[in-house]
């Protein structure tokens, strides 16, 4: 079956047995899955230097997961540091501006004397004009040193990996030494808070189940208590085979009670049999 649910087993090979819980409601099978799946890479290759979690790892969104080798990449922030933080070469700009257009307020003066020649006041003013265009290159170069200096940061902070999501470590791919490549993977984590839970209910319910209705879900044993989730997304394509359809529902576990991969009963309000 081709829906929203990839995660379910096709339909056809699914008991969709349901009991009658109350008058106006009915129970089905579902199963509860993690809202996300990642497999955790990088966008630059390189050395694992170290991984920091292990299968079975609590992670939060930004905590450290793994870093690459960044020796290198260190010492170039260092170096375009030094470069940016210098404003000698602006410094000494400005020096040579000032003692230039000190020495033409002078010729000016002396010109409307008629003790200096106009050849002389033309020097001066083009002198202070070539001095400040050298200074404008100088504060231009520390605009870019500037730049360099983020882009390299930047590249430094490329080589630690984080988590993007809060979550359970599934699998280890790579250990610290191997490599890491771009299309390869660290590590695996689901995000266990939301949870998904995926359940198939018969087409004849479509217009009783729209997204945003509350319904309980209660977990297989061992794991005890029911829970509320909302319904997110109803499945717009029928399975013809099963006369069925699928829907989601949006399960909060904030406190990480809840096991994802489990099998679960749902209870649909309205939902009876006729």
């Amino acid at each position: 079956m081709k829906g929203l649910l990839p995660g379910l087993a096709a339909p056809v090979t699914l008991a969709i047995a349901f009991t009658t819980a109350t008058a106006s409601a009915a129970v089905f099978d579902c199963i509860i899955n993690p809202a996300v799946v990642i497999k955790l890479g990088s966008p630059v290759a390189g050395l694992i230097d170290r991984v920091f979690v292990e299968p079975g790892s609590l992670v939060r969104t930004g905590d450290r997961v793994a870093t690459l080798r960044s020796e290198v990449e260190r010492i170039t922030v260092m170096l375009i540091e030094e470069r940016a933080r210098s404003t000698a070469e602006i410094e000494a700009q400005k020096s040579r501006l000032k003692l230039s257009e000190s020495r033409l307020n002078r010729t000016e003066q002396l010109v409307r004397r008629k003790i200096s020649s106009r050849e002389a006041l033309e020097m001066a003013q083009a002198e202070s004009e070539v001095i400040r265009g050298e200074l404008a290159i100088a504060e231009m170069r520390q605009r870019v040193n500037t730049l360099e200096l983020q882009r390299a940061k930047e590249q430094l902070a490329q080589r630690t990996i984080y988590s993007p999501v809060d979550g359970v470590v599934v699998e280890r791919h790579l250990f610290s030494g191997e490599f890491l490549h771009q299309e390869a993977y660290v590590v695996t984590i689901a995000q266990i808070d939301p949870l998904v839970v995926e359940v198939f209910l018969p087409v004849r319910l479509y217009n009783d189940v729209l997204p945003g209705m509350t319904v309980l879900v209660r977990p297989k044993e061992p794991v005890n208590g029911v829970y509320e989730g909302r319904v997110t997304v109803a499945d717009r394509v029928f399975d013809a085979a099963s006369s069925t359809f699928g829907i989601r529902i949006h399960l909060d576990n904030p406190n990480l009670a809840i096991p994802a991969g489990h099998r679960c009963e749902v209870e649909i309000e309205k939902a009876v049999s006729k």
